[in-house]
């Protein structure tokens, strides 16, 4: 059994490019799809899955591990870039879906079988949607009570906002009355039994990023996520100490030892490695061990594509530590028309029942993906009102 080809098929899903890889074999009809979604690198992924096909074309799709080795360490650079390490995980999915499609099992009973009976999903507010979850002003928390509630009313338990702006590296009250209000009127809207995350989207400082923190610490969110940048070890460190809210980071994180290294300052209490950026399945799965070891609870990044989530639930049924998986179900109007999926999602209580089909159990309707090619997502730009570059 050998790889033949390996192919890069894009969609357009406004805000990113979707990346489809589909490894096809020799084998008639046994092929294996994965995503390397990265918004705003489309072209450089695409590039970046052609430059690794020259490595396992005619290699045996089975021996995944060795595959996984020669594509971080040959070609002399490893596999640490974001480019190309969400390349290799595109790769390295599309390769696990092959072996579970051989023996006639979901990826998730590869290793061990499922370990719950059930994966709970999050919303972004808004459902995705471009404008309603990234531009919904700050400023308006009667906007942000609004989303919340038909969260809840589309059967979510937990939901995630991004309700702290944009801010220099030290700003006054302002901000933080702002962040507090929106936090507080969503608690109010759909009270204390439903779960409230806020993604600060690394946009902080340290600084700014300690002050949300023991701001919004009293609406007993269910996790902080990036409250400042990733590379700042030792302020994610700093600002996990000093509050009881579960401190979330990650997913900006493409290997093991920069995992390593978080962990080792406790810089946070819930990883956020997202399986198309990380290395795939291979590298998640020591990533998850690695995190069982401190006891820090997974909830995989997974704002991406339909693959994507059908990767980070194969992952959520095998996984001890997972505790919450994040979806997209409104972010285009058309995507269930491009995936058939294998899981089951109960639509009163947005759990998911495991997938009973081989592989990742997802097909990708090819006529419906041509229909959405290529197009320069939409842009995200954000400068301070003293005209200094922001983080989006």
């Amino acid at each position: 059994m050998k790889i033949t080809a390996i192919e890069a098929v894009v969609c357009h899903a406004r805000m990113r490019n979707w990346v489809f890889v589909k490894v096809l074999t020799d084998q008639p009809g046994l092929f294996g799809w994965g995503e390397a979604t990265l918004e705003w690198h489309t072209r450089s992924i695409v590039g970046a899955i052609e430059d690794l096909a020259q490595l396992i074309v005619g290699e045996d799709p089975s021996r995944v591990e060795h595959l996984w080795q020669m594509m971080w360490r040959q070609h002399f650079w490893h596999g640490s870039g974001v480019v190309r390490s969400t390349a290799i995980a595109g790769i390295d999915l599309a390769l696990w879906d092959i072996v579970g499609k051989i023996h006639d099992v979901p990826v998730h009973k590869l290793w061990g079988g499922p370990v719950r009976d059930n994966v709970r999903l999050y919303c972004h507010l808004g459902g995705g949607n471009l404008d309603r979850f990234y531009n919904t002003p700050v400023d308006n928390a009667k906007q942000f009570a609004e989303l919340a509630s038909q969260a809840v009313a589309d059967g979510f338990t937990a939901f995630k906002s991004m309700a702290v702006p944009p801010t220099m590296p030290v700003e006054g009250l302002q901000s933080i009355k702002a962040a507090t209000a929106c936090v507080a009127a969503m608690r109010d809207a759909v009270g204390d039994e439903i779960d409230i995350m806020v993604d600060c989207h690394a946009r902080p400082s340290p600084t700014m990023g300690m002050q949300f923190a023991k701001a919004l610490e009293p609406y007993g969110l269910y996790f902080l996520e990036e409250p400042c940048w990733p590379e700042s070890l030792d302020s994610l460190a700093a600002i996990n100490a000093a509050v009881t809210t579960p401190i979330a980071t990650g997913e900006r994180l493409t290997h093991l030892a920069a995992f390593r290294d978080l962990f080792a300052v406790r810089g946070c209490e819930i990883c956020q490695l997202d399986l198309t950026h990380c290395g795939g399945f291979s590298e998640a799965r020591r990533i998850a061990a690695l995190a069982e070891a401190h006891r820090i609870a997974l909830a995989p990044h997974n704002p991406q594509g339909p693959v994507s989530t059908a990767a980070s639930i194969e992952f959520g049924f095998s996984q001890p530590s997972y505790i919450i998986c994040e979806s997209v179900h409104d972010d285009v109007p058309w995507r269930s028309d491009v995936v058939d999926e294998g899981f089951t999602v109960d639509p009163a209580t947005r759990t998911v029942t495991p997938n009973t089909r081989p592989g990742l159990g997802i097909s990708i309707n090819e006529d419906e993906v041509r229909k959405h090619p290529f197009e320069q997502e939409v842009g995200q730009r954000v400068f301070y009102r003293d005209g200094a570059v922001g983080d989006w």
